[in-house]
């Protein structure tokens, strides 16, 4: 496998973005009048997008109340919670060793780009990417599959030199609908489990290992 262009994902992948996330989902649930859960019971909400994860938490498929959900959710992350997030430890060592590599690099977030562009600026990581690319704010692209699909025809890439690196299975099946290799890491949200479902040609226990991987297989 020879690979020319790496799509990162954001959330669990280059930084921890635990606190604000689910703080922000509670915040939204309590302005629903809907049972609000300890933070440590939302970890599954950290990869998927909001609209998915209001579903649930609201029993509910209705747009509408969908979309009143991720407002009052938006309420608090845009002030707070986007920067209530931290730094993997070990990724811009690696960004900077895949970039020294002739790698094109660009972030992959089903987070709104909006939001995601101004936490790659805040951990001083967009030297290392050519463009950020996320949903819109209306959900649109939220899917992986339906973005991956969009950041191939954008930057003209080969599906077949590209890979998607990311913590969830929803990284990894995006990956797979377009024909794009993909790396699981183990450092955010989702398990071994998870990930080797979906069969990706590495599941990395550090950033490193990616970094080794692509060495070694060019």
């Amino acid at each position: 496998m020879s690979f020319t262009t790496l799509l990162f994902d954001l959330d669990g992948t280059l930084t921890d973005p635990f606190e604000g996330i689910t703080r922000s989902i509670q915040h939204a649930l309590e302005k629903m009048g809907a049972p609000v859960p300890e933070g440590e019971d939302l970890h599954w909400c950290i990869g998927p997008p909001l609209w998915d994860s209001f579903e649930v938490l609201l029993n509910t498929s209705k747009r509408s109340d969908l979309d009143l959900a991720v407002a009052h959710y938006r309420e608090r992350y845009t002030v707070t919670g986007l920067y209530e997030n931290t730094l993997i430890n070990g990724i811009p060592g690696v960004l900077t060793q895949l970039g020294g590599a002739s790698l094109d690099l660009h972030v992959c977030t089903s987070k709104p780009h909006a939001y995601a562009g101004k936490i790659v600026e805040h951990f001083e990581l967009m030297p290392h990417f050519g463009k950020v690319y996320g949903s819109e704010l209306s959900g649109e692209r939220s899917q992986k599959a339906e973005l991956i699909a969009h950041i191939l025809e954008e930057e003209g890439l080969s599906a077949e030199e590209t890979l998607m690196i990311g913590d969830r299975k929803h990284d990894l099946i995006g990956a797979n609908a377009n024909g794009v290799a993909g790396i699981g890491v183990l450092w955010g949200y989702g398990s071994r489990e998870e990930l080797e479902a979906e069969q990706p040609v590495l599941v990395a226990e550090k950033p490193q290992d990616i970094a080794r991987f692509l060495a070694e297989g060019t």
